[in-house]
Formats: C-alpha cells, sequence, structure tokens
C-alpha cells in the first residue's frame, strides 16, 4: 500500500488523519479512545506538542497541530500509535498492525480555513450519524475549547487563538460555538475530503508557497479552486479516508 504524505513545515498548521488497519473499528470502545487522549496528553508534556483540535472516533482520529520545528509531531504520532496499538493488542491477545499505513498530514492555512477545519473536526460524529451535537461525543476538543479543565488540558488554547486571529479567549469560545451551530443550523456537516486528500488547503498564494516548499512538481499535484478556498491534492493512489466520516 502507498505511504501516506506526512510532510512537515515548521510554524504551519497540520490537520493529521489516522485510521485503524483496515478501517477495522479497533476504537469503538470509550476506555480506548480515551487511552488515545491520555498518550495525546503524554506527547504534550513530553515533546511540547502544540494541539489545537482533535476527535477520536470508532475507526481513525483527526489531530490538528502546529509544528513548531522541533520534530514534535512525528515523535508524538509515533508515541501515541505504539502505545495504544500495543495496549490494545496486549489487553485483547490480538497480533498485526493497529494502524493503516502512516499518517496524512495536510497542511491548512490560518484564519478562515483553519477555521473551517475546526469545525470539519468536531462536527466527525454527527455526519457519522453518532450524536446531534459535538457536545455529545467525549473524545474531542469541542468540550475541552468550550469548557477548559482544571488539570490534564490537552489543547493550547493560546495558540489556537493566535492561529484564528481572534483577540481574545472569551471571543474565541464564543466563535467557536457559532461556527459549529451555524453549520449544523444550515445543513453543512457535510463531508469534504480536501481536509484529508490535500497536501495543502487554503487561498491560491499558500498553497502554492507550501507546494512550493514541499517541492511538489507534478501533473497529479495541480492547484484546484473552489470559491476562496485551493487546495493541492495528495496524488491519486495516496492516502483517503473513508467517506463514512
Amino acid at each position: 500500500m502507498p505511504r501516506a504524505n506526512r510532510h512537515h513545515l515548521p510554524g504551519h498548521v497540520w490537520h493529521i488523519t489516522h485510521r485503524c488497519h483496515k478501517q477495522e473499528f479497533l476504537l469503538k470502545f470509550a476506555r480506548d479512545r480515551r487511552l488515545w487522549r491520555y498518550w495525546l496528553y503524554q506527547a504534550r508534556r513530553r515533546y511540547g506538542l502544540c494541539v489545537l483540535n482533535y476527535i477520536v472516533t470508532s475507526n481513525h482520529v483527526h489531530l490538528l497541530v502546529r509544528d513548531e520545528g522541533r520534530s514534535e509531531i512525528p515523535r508524538a504520532m509515533q508515541l501515541i500509535a505504539g502505545r495504544v496499538g500495543q495496549a490494545y493488542n496486549r489487553r485483547k491477545g490480538r497480533k498485526g498492525a493497529f494502524w493503516e499505513d502512516r499518517y496524512h498530514a495536510t497542511a491548512v492555512e490560518t484564519g478562515t480555513h483553519l477555521a473551517r477545519c475546526l469545525v470539519y473536526i468536531d462536527l466527525n460524529m454527527v455526519r457519522a450519524g453518532v450524536v446531534q451535537h459535538p457536545r455529545e461525543w467525549e473524545a474531542s476538543g469541542y468540550r475541552e475549547i468550550q469548557d477548559p479543565p482544571d488539570r490534564y488540558r490537552v489543547i493550547d488554547q493560546q495558540a489556537l487563538q493566535e492561529s484564528l486571529e481572534i483577540g481574545s479567549l472569551p471571543e474565541l469560545r464564543q466563535c467557536h460555538r457559532m461556527w459549529v451551530d451555524d453549520a449544523l443550523a444550515s445543513d453543512c456537516p457535510s463531508r469534504d475530503n480536501r481536509w484529508t486528500t490535500s497536501v495543502a488547503v487554503g487561498s491560491r498564494p499558500y498553497v502554492e508557497e507550501v507546494q512550493k516548499a514541499l517541492g511538489i512538481r507534478s501533473p497529479g499535484r495541480e492547484v484546484k479552486e473552489l470559491g476562496d478556498t485551493a487546495c493541492v491534492r495528495e496524488d491519486a493512489a495516496g492516502y483517503a479516508m473513508d467517506g463514512r466520516f
């Protein structure tokens, strides 16, 4: 199977997607989803991983992070994937891969495009028909953004505020609620695979900047535009998330 894209450029925000082996529902139990979050917390502590949002579904995860240029993203992903897979296999007496291939990373422009990606992540289990609102799904960043816990925080709200170009934390939470509620009211939780199959998403100048920085020059990777959003796609044979989510 082709290797999934996982480029990194310091200073950029990355939307990471990682799915279970053969799309099996290996994260269907709450204890395993909580374990994934526990190791995400440990990755933040050990490596300084800057987390902006996340959600753990039954067969894949989404993680929104900012690259601080310390190789913290690949180190964190290795830690989380390894510990979660080992614990599950040990408990179940199972052998073999827990995760499918390597994770995929999409560069996301800060500001408006990041806000859209944030909501896209929040609405994963709404799109799956499991919940009516993201606050109903425990293993996600929505609750933490809206009501930060006193201990074991994962999301760097200050970094999220800065990346969204919002003036204060109360304003961040208000805007976040409004974006999610507007998406639900306008029947917009529909899947947009640009966030999970692209190398970069944002304005055309941003996408071209990332394309140049990564040295991406192939006929199958030209910049595409839809409205005010441009993207450069992964090769057709590359990583693609399951259409159900």
